[in-house]
């Protein structure tokens, strides 16, 4: 067996730290660190690509993370649970929204406080809620809708050609 050299072994012991420095900054920057708060749930019919540790916005500013995802067996729905800052009081009347970063990024809850007075408690529900929109669903649409068309609604009017 070959003896290492300590120049070898101080090189792999820097790789190392370097690897593991990379982790923490990554895991520290994105969003999906530990938020501390209070708890809120809301129900939706689809939450296609919502993840944990996803961000929890009100107007493009990051006030909390979705904590779990679980689907309620006797509905079939989407349970989210999602941890909001303590300095942030939401009005019972808050609409949750399932929104896209861009084109092909990833989702995030989008909240959109109301103007009741009454502020939602650590536990309860948002009930105003939108699903996730499924690009994929409404290409399939947009696709069917065209090849099913008759020739005559392609047809340019009688008279003019």
């Amino acid at each position: 067996m070959q003896k290492h050299g300590t120049a070898e072994v101080l090189t792999g012991a820097f790789v190392i730290l370097l690897a593991l420095g990379f982790v923490v900054y990554t895991l520290s920057h994105t969003g999906r660190a530990s938020v501390s708060g209070y708890p809120l749930i809301a129900r939706f019919d689809r939450i296609d690509g919502l993840n944990n540790g996803a961000e929890v916005r009100i107007a493009g500013v990051r006030i909390g993370a979705v904590t779990d995802l679980k689907l309620d067996p006797d509905t079939f729905l989407a349970v989210v649970t999602m941890t909001i800052q303590d300095d942030v009081k939401l009005p019972k009347d808050t609409s949750a929204e399932i929104t896209s970063e861009s084109l092909l990024g990833g989702k995030f809850l989008s909240l959109t406080p109301g103007g009741d007075t009454t502020i939602l408690k650590a536990g309860q529900a948002i009930t105003i809620t939108q699903s996730s929109v499924s690009l994929e669903q409404l290409l399939g649409k947009f696709i069917f809708s065209v090849t099913t068309m008759k020739p005559a609604d392609t047809a340019p009017p009688e008279g003019k050609k």
